[in-house]
């Protein structure tokens, strides 16, 4: 199911538009959540990359400090045709720093480094800040208006992006292949596992758009606590878990599809059977590749959201969401991108 494809939860986005018609239309930055320590054997740096895929800049930190690649760390792949501000970590044990203002890889500047007493791991995000620049835009303004007003309040459905899939969704193609017995790296094993896992969460959560409760609870509830990968459930639903979905605190959550039954059970359950049904090649080789069920939110509600139209009738956008959420998938609610 393509993104074109998936249920939109306020109707069909009132505009068109332009994103990334320049890489800094569409500018991220990292949120970890703590501060570096100080002292240690890693010099934690803060980098801005513009027009650059974070891979190759973790390998040219590593070129320029004369170490392995795989000394270099850092918490999550970032859009390349974005300017984008990230956390790299550098082992530089029993060496000192380099001059880092003299790093001149292409597109790359590295604006702080502090010392640090671990390398820098994937996933150990807070969160990502983004300012997106629509442009070229054509649409209903009032109407606009009106759905970003409700995404503040209610949020969006918490799909997986189409960065996730590949070009022109290929990589679900692949790891229905890669089941199938094709031999695959280990490197790309990885994403298309990945792929797979996304494609039958998608399929969940638009089946639940479809029926206006992704942001609601249905029989058999497990609930994603936020900004955590947490869940608990089911349980019945009460006055309590009604003020904490209103607030925001815990949303309904779909399965990241593994081994064993799901947790959920009435027609939850039988919903998320029905759709791994529905993908049993995916479904199967997941449990053939010992992935374990887990969860992930149903809803995304993004954190100070705002918005401004420009004088030459660009909307810029600017919110934050939580690690692991797509600003695309907030933007394809308003618009139909080119």
């Amino acid at each position: 199911m393509s993104d074109l494809e998936l249920p939109y939860a306020y109707g069909n986005p009132p505009l068109t538009a332009v994103l990334r018609s320049t890489p800094e239309d569409f500018q991220v930055e990292e949120i970890l959540g703590y501060d570096a320590d100080g002292e240690g054997e890693h010099a934690l740096l803060w980098v801005e990359k513009r027009g650059a895929n974070t891979d190759w800049v973790a390998r040219e930190l590593a070129k320029f400090a004369g170490i392995p690649p795989l000394n270099v760390g850092y918490a999550g792949l970032k859009d390349r045709h974005a300017v984008t501000r990230q956390t790299f970590s550098v082992q530089l044990a029993g060496k000192p720093d380099p001059d880092w203002s003299t790093f001149a890889a292409e597109g790359v500047k590295v604006l702080a480094a502090t010392r640090h007493s671990r390398k820098l791991k994937r996933g150990a995000l807070r969160g990502n800040r983004f300012v997106l620049v629509l442009r070229q835009v054509d649409g209903d303004r009032a109407v606009a208006d009106q759905i970003l007003k409700q995404i503040a309040q209610r949020g969006v459905p918490n799909y997986f992006g189409e960065q996730r899939f590949g070009r022109e969704g290929g990589n679900v193609a692949q790891a229905r292949a890669m089941f199938a017995g094709r031999r695959v790296d280990r490197d790309k094993r990885h994403f298309l596992l990945s792929a797979a896992r996304s494609h039958i969460f998608n399929a969940v959560l638009a089946a639940r758009v479809e029926r206006d409760a992704w942001d609601s609870p249905m029989e058999g509830e497990i609930w994603s606590l936020a900004g955590s990968r947490s869940w608990f459930g089911p349980e019945p639903f009460d006055a309590t878990l009604s003020q904490r979905l209103a607030t925001g605190d815990i949303h309904p959550s779909g399965p990241l599809w593994g081994r064993g039954e799901t947790p959920a059970q009435g027609e939850v359950a039988s919903l998320e059977n029905a759709v791994a049904a529905d993908n049993a090649d995916l479904a199967d080789g997941l449990v053939a590749a010992k992935m374990d069920q887990e969860r992930r939110a149903l809803r995304m509600i993004p954190l100070n959201l705002s918005w401004r139209w420009l004088e030459d009738g660009a909307l810029e956008l600017s919110f934050e969401l939580a690690a692991g959420a797509y600003a695309t998938t907030v933007v394809r609610e308003l618009a139909v991108t080119g």
